[in-house]
């Protein structure tokens, strides 16, 4: 099969080869986040980090029991009717004395009960541990307890039905009726005990690729916003200029929209979601992350460091309700890809380009300093895979430039984290629209790296036909491929599909860019009028049961085929005309409306497969043995940085291109912030979040402009490189990393 099409084709898509390049924006902005809860999350710049005291001694495995006996002793007290008849002195002091015995008996019980809701809580095996098994996940639906900052005892865990805290402190039922449990101990926030469904292993035990199946959702359009996600706040930004035309984010934030943009960051996805994603029976969800959740440089239009203060959120709310998390680096600096969700519609500059060298440079530091802090004990539980670049346009790179791309950042990730299982996520690789097939046999013996397809039918040809029709679609187009790559190469996921068809629906293909089902399209084409999206498709309200069923049916269709999936999105907001006009894309939606099964499981089976897979990854594909250990021979013909890069009308040797050195200090990623409360309001403790760097031995610098040197704008497009390249004190250096790198270059010390 084929590469599918890619998400919303944007402006990098031309007609005959001939793209237009985009002018670029030389404004600078510097606007860092506001908080909005400064009891539990930090607002230190990730430059400037301070150290941490000393974490609170941790409670010890609880000894409670509620067995006969166990608070008092067992042997039986002893009847003294013979003893009254022989001594009958109406004045004697032994019952007294036996009363006030019994009654010290009880304070003590009471107090031995306390101390067993407060102090010696059951937790996992470490406050910190990996992904091996344990025994002490509150996997029960029975509700625990624990201690509020005025020292009240409060749930720290429950099943179906408990109540719950939210982090902001209003409260809401817990609903889960697949056996769930939540768990969120504020005294011990790196524990996790949570259980998404009975079915799904705990956070504290072993998730087992490729036995266990991922059924995911994405949370796309919240820390990555796409017009069609979230459209009312392209729309409410665009009414208050007539200067620029809103969208991407790189244009929302020009046309003054950092405000709304960060409103939407706290409103569009809270803790609610993360409940309602676990009690659909889903157990992981894919978070797309730009690099700007880390920094910008002078000139780049994004909102600096602020979404990665929400990212804390969603770690902490994912371990509340027992979900693992896909971080999916989405956006890097140039665009990968060209189009809206990579920040900036346009023209792409990630090995791609002049400047396509300097970025993926930018690009790789960034994914080593996301690995190392989620690769920190306390948040592998959480991070169980890593996708380190999302959609690179690979027909236009070349397979071979992609491929050193992607060892390096596989490398990136395994110096950060060590192999074997349990140390640090899955490393995904996106196919880069190349189809899986032509990627069989990369990295052999490669730590946990996985293969990302994005199957989707509606950007290609349309047609009249009604969701009746495609039941069956689906898996006569992924099933085979999936089984023989999951069999003959290695752990593959969906990492993004849907219920469209076709591409009707507000800004699915961008503002302004048109519909190919209606022929107004602007790229490619000629796109004939087959009808009007409104009627023959938007129109869900009115909905028979009929069409419903079979939307339902298609989607378990996808889910059967793919086997492991994440669906893309979890939400799609309501227009300026108060509905929501891309339903297809929207699995909360789809549940609120009956066309999204209730119950993932439902669709095992739905293909009639008679192939799938079912048998155990190698070894080396699960952290097992001969992990990390790729041939020398395969390493060296990958080696970066790669020899050329290309554009249109020119094949460029890298060293003539502008390149970066590693004379910087790396940027460490802050934690959030915790306070222990021991049953005083006054007696609270810091709670050690970690300094944001897994491998204190990585100490190599961070990519930076080499004096003398010549530098575009990391947008510029596709034009000349600076001539001279290199003057005066500067000169051509060696690409990548070297290992002799700067002495200077030292990461922030552990606390």
């Amino acid at each position: 099969m084929g590469a599918a099409q890619p998400r919303f084709l944007g402006r990098a898509l031309y007609d005959n080869g001939a793209p237009s390049v985009r002018d670029s924006f030389a404004s600078s902005h510097q606007t860092y986040p506001s908080n909005d809860n400064a009891s539990a999350y930090t607002t230190d710049s990730v430059y400037n980090l301070n150290d941490a005291p000393a974490p609170a001694p941790r409670g010890s495995e609880g000894g409670y029991r509620d067995d006969p006996g166990f608070f008092v002793g067992e042997q039986p007290v002893r009847r003294r009717d013979e003893k009254r008849a022989a001594y009958a002195s109406p004045k004697s002091r032994r019952r007294p004395i036996i009363i006030g015995v019994i009654i010290v008996i009880l304070l003590v019980a009471v107090v031995v009960v306390v101390l067993a809701l407060t102090v010696f809580k059951k937790k996992s095996k470490s406050d910190s541990s990996g992904g091996s098994s344990s025994s002490d996940t509150a996997s029960n639906t029975s509700p625990s307890s624990g201690t509020t900052p005025s020292g009240k005892i409060a749930l720290v865990s429950g099943g179906d039905g408990s109540a719950v805290t939210a982090d902001d402190g209003s409260t809401f039922t817990y609903s889960n009726s697949f056996g769930g449990t939540w768990y969120w101990d504020e005294n011990n926030p790196f524990t996790s005990g949570a259980r998404a469904q009975s079915w799904t292993p705990a956070l504290n035990e072993t998730f087992n690729f490729g036995v266990d199946k991922i059924r995911g959702v994405n949370i796309g359009g919240w820390l990555v916003t796409e017009p069609f996600i979230a459209p009312a706040l392209y729309q409410n930004v665009q009414a208050t200029t007539t200067t620029i035309t809103v969208i991407d984010e790189w244009t929302l934030i020009q046309a003054g929209g950092t405000a709304a943009l960060e409103d939407h960051y706290k409103t569009f996805i809270t803790e609610q979601d993360f409940m309602q994603i676990a009690a659909a029976g889903l157990n992981f969800v894919r978070i797309p992350l730009g690099y700007w959740a880390i920094e910008v440089l002078d000139g780049e239009n994004f909102l600096p460091k602020t979404s990665w203060t929400y990212f804390l959120k969603a770690i902490q709310w994912a371990r509340k309700y027992g979900l693992r998390i896909n971080l999916d680096l989405h956006a890097l600096p140039g665009s990968q890809n060209g189009w809206n969700h990579s920040g900036r519609l346009g023209t792409y500059n990630v090995l791609y380009g002049p400047m396509g060298i300097a970025n993926a440079q930018r690009s790789l530091d960034y994914i080593r300093i996301i690995a190392e802090f989620i690769s920190q004990p306390e948040y592998q539980d959480v991070i169980a895979m890593f996708g380190v670049t999302n959609e690179p346009q690979g027909n236009q790179i070349g397979q071979d430039n992609l491929s050193r791309y992607y060892l390096q950042a596989y490398n990136n990730v395994r110096t950060a984290t060590g192999t074997g299982q349990g140390n640090g996520p899955f490393v995904s690789f996106h196919d880069g629209f190349l189809g899986l097939a032509n990627w069989a046999g990369f990295l052999p013996n490669a730590d946990r790296a996985s293969m990302d397809l994005h199957p989707y039918l509606c950007f290609s040809s349309q047609s009249t036909n009604p969701i009746t029709t495609y039941l069956t679609t689906p898996c006569s187009s992924w099933g085979q491929e999936f089984n023989d790559t999951m069999a003959n190469f290695g752990f593959v996921v969906a990492g993004e599909f849907s219920n469209a068809v076709t591409d009707c629906g507000l800004y699915v293909n961008g503002v302004n860019q048109g519909v190919r089902y209606e022929g107004t399209y602007i790229l490619g084409g000629p796109w004939p009028t087959l009808g009007n999206c409104s009627t023959d498709w938007l129109d869900y309200p009115n909905w028979d049961s009929t069409t419903k069923n079979a939307y339902k049916t298609f989607a378990q269709a996808s889910m059967d085929s793919l086997q492991n999936w994440f669906f893309w999105t979890w939400k799609v907001g309501n227009s300026t005309a108060g509905k929501i006009e891309a339903p297809h894309w929207s699995y909360q939606l789809g549940l609120e409306q009956g066309w999204m099964p209730t119950d993932p499981r439902q669709a095992v089976g739905q293909c009639k497969n008679s192939n799938p897979f079912v048998g155990t990854l190698s070894s080396w594909q699960t952290g097992g043995a001969g992990a990390g250990q790729i041939p020398a021979s395969v390493t060296n013909a990958l080696a970066w940085p790669p020899t050329v890069i290309s554009y249109p009308g020119t094949s460029t040797p890298a060293t003539l291109l502008p390149s970066y050195s590693p004379t910087g200090t790396p940027i460490t990623l802050p934690g959030p912030t915790f306070t222990s409360v021991s049953g005083q309001a006054a007696a609270t403790a810091s709670i050690s979040s970690g300094n944001g760097w897994a491998n204190p031995s990585d100490s190599a610098g961070m990519m930076g402009p080499i004096p003398g040197c010549s530098y575009l704008d990391p947008w510029t497009g596709w034009v000349s490189p600076p001539a001279p390249l290199c003057t005066g004190a500067g000169s051509p250096r060696a690409l990548g990393r070297p290992s002799d790198a700067v002495a200077a270059a030292m990461i922030t010390p552990a606390p």
